[in-house]
Order: structure tokens, then sequence, then C-alpha cells
């Protein structure tokens, strides 16, 4: 009974993962939506300081949405392993994506697609080989767990690194390097992961009947999660409004999954249980879906489609053979003077495709 009791768990997390990066995914979208029509009306944008998006309904309706989806997330982390549950979330690019190319003008070509299908091969490889956490039933047994000298250690250094950006390296470089606020953000959502975890064993223990509100731990958690929580949303709020969109989600993925893993592997030690079969396979899904991520997002601005391929080896074949080199060149060329002539006709310079800063990108919105 055990065992059937522990697959029920693993498919109701794995459902509940699903469903919160598709709310997760919906909400970036309606957030993007809301900062931008904040910055038509010339308000102060959250990247400068400004607090003007509490005003729009639209931003507010990516915070529910965001907020049925964390939901969904926190009681996953309390059926399933941290090292299933994070991973998933990068259904919540797909979703992401797919949405930006029909409400933020983002096109979705021949790489994003490719992108999008490792994306989903990488993740139901995860889901295969997803390891068995270590049982913690209770919050005597978390509370050891956050004694441990290998966790401390590393709550530690997540803490003392995130001090240095928040208060060192955001004011001075916050504005122009993307990865500034994704790392802020990314650190203090392995303690966040953490707390959740912990919450929702002191949820299932409040259900059996035991008194939970008496344990200063539960409120510790309660307290740890909503200062993380909080601090994630303001510095996301700010790398959304400052950044495209398709470049913060995956880049924020990347780094928020492998921040949650470690921390996953030294609180819970769930690799510690896995066969060598299952580390391959949870690794190699895990590299497939950021190969996938990247091809969705670093090629975005290219116009490449199956229909440009197939007029490509037409037009090669009737140009007769050539060597390697001509052909490759000839090629470039093709793809180049396409791209370029389908943004004259569209009265849009090169340049403006390529931007990675919102301000810069007003051609392409005002279209």
């Amino acid at each position: 009974m055990g065992q059937d009791r522990g697959r029920y768990d693993f498919y109701i997390g794995l459902a509940l993962a699903i469903s919160s990066s598709i709310f997760i995914g919906g909400s970036f979208i309606l957030k993007k939506k809301g900062l931008l029509r904040l910055a038509k009306k010339g308000s102060m944008r959250a990247g400068q300081g400004g607090h003007a998006y509490l005003k729009e309904w639209l931003w507010w309706a990516g915070l529910l949405s965001m907020g049925a989806g964390e939901a969904a997330n926190f009681a996953a982390y309390a059926f399933a392993p941290a090292t299933l549950v994070t991973p998933l979330g990068a259904l919540s690019v797909l979703v992401s994506a797919v949405l930006s190319s029909y409400f933020l003008t983002e096109r979705l070509n021949l790489h994003g697609k490719l992108g999008c299908l490792l994306s989903i091969l990488g993740s139901t490889t995860m889901v295969i080989h997803a390891p068995q956490e270590e049982e913690i039933s209770s919050l005597k047994d978390m509370a050891k767990k956050l004694v441990d000298p290998g966790f401390f250690v590393f709550a530690t250094l997540v803490v003392i690194v995130a001090l240095i950006f928040i208060f060192v390296v955001s004011p001075r470089h916050g504005q122009t390097n993307i990865l500034v606020y994704i790392t802020i953000c990314s650190v203090i959502g392995a303690l966040s992961v953490s707390c959740v975890k912990g919450l929702g064993i002191a949820i299932k223990e409040a259900i059996a009947g035991k008194n939970v509100l008496k344990n200063p731990l539960a409120w510790i958690l309660l307290f740890g999660l909503v200062g993380c929580v909080s601090t994630q949303i303001n510095y996301l709020n700010k790398a959304l409004d400052i950044f495209n969109t398709s470049l913060v989600t995956p880049i924020y993925y990347v780094f928020f999954t492998t921040s949650v893993l470690t921390c996953s592997a030294i609180l819970f030690k769930e690799w510690e249980h896995m066969g060598v079969d299952d580390v391959i396979g949870t690794l190699s899904g895990f590299l497939t879906i950021i190969v996938g991520i990247f091809l969705l997002h670093a090629f975005k601005d290219v116009s490449v489609s199956l229909a440009a391929l197939a007029v490509s080896i037409r037009r090669e074949e009737r140009a007769g053979p050539v060597s390697n080199g001509m052909a490759s060149h000839s090629t470039y060329e093709l793809l180049q003077n396409e791209s370029t002539e389908d943004m004259e006709d569209r009265d849009v310079s090169p340049f403006d495709s390529v931007s990675r800063r919102n301000g810069a990108m007003t051609s392409s919105l005002d279209a």
C-alpha cells in the first residue's frame, strides 16, 4: 500500500506541476503587457524603482495568475520530489513563448518550434527518471535537515551572495546586465523552495490532526517564504521591465532550476537513492531542456522556416554543382536577403529586431 500511495502522490504532484507551468507562463505575458502599457503612458518604470504597476489591472491579472501557478507549485512540492517539480517549469517557458508570438509580436520560427519539441522531450525524460527523495514525514525531520552542516553552509553562501548582489552589484550594473536581477531571484528561489517543502509537510501534519501552530519552525518557514517570494517578485519585475521577456524567461529558468536542484540535492539527499541510469537520464533530460530553450530564444530574430529552406534548396539545384564553401555562402546570402527583404516590406530596420532592451523595440511594437 505504501508503494501505491507513493505512486498516487507522484501523479498528483506531476499534474499540479504541469498546471502550475500553464498559469505561470501566462502570468509573464500579462505582466509584460501591463508594464508596456505603463511605459507608453510615461509612468516611472519598475526598472527605475517605480511602482506604478500596482495601479495596472493587467499586472494584477498576471500576479493572480502567477499566484495560482505558485499555489499549484506549492502543492506539487508536497507530493513529488523537487528534482521533478522544478525542471517541469520549462513548460512555462513554452507557454510563454507561444503566447508571446500572439500577444507580444514575438515571432516563433523554425528554431523555436524545434526548441519547444526538445524541451518537451527533456521534460518527459526527467519525469521517467525522477528520483525518490529521502523520506521526511514531520517537521521534526525537517528541522534535522535544516541544521545539517552541508545545508547550513549552502544557505549561508546563498544569503551572502544575495546581499552582495542586492546592495553592491545591483545599483551599478542592474540596468545594463540581465544576469544581476536574475541571479538574485534564482539564489533566493533555492531557499523559497525549501520553505515551500517544509510548509507542505506542516500542512500534511495539520490535516492529520497535529497542532503545528505551536511549532516555531512552521512560523519560521512561513515568514521565510514571504520574505523570499517578495524579493523574487521585486527583482523579477525589474528584469521584465528592462529586458525582453524572451531573454528573461529562459535565463531565469536555467539559473533558478540549477539553484533548486543543488539545494534539493544537499537538503533532501535525493541523488543518493538514484541508480546510475536514472542519474544519467535526469541530467540528460535537463541538458536537453536547456538546449531546447536556447534554440527557442537565441535564434528568435533569425527568419528561418521550412518554406525558406525549400526555396534555398531549389535555387541551389538550379544553380548547378558548386563547392561546399560557395554553397554555404550562397545559402547564407539567400537567408540574409530574404530576412532583409521581409524587414523592408514591413519598414523595419534590421537593428530594431535584435534589440535587447524594451525601449528600443518601438518599431516592432507600434507596427
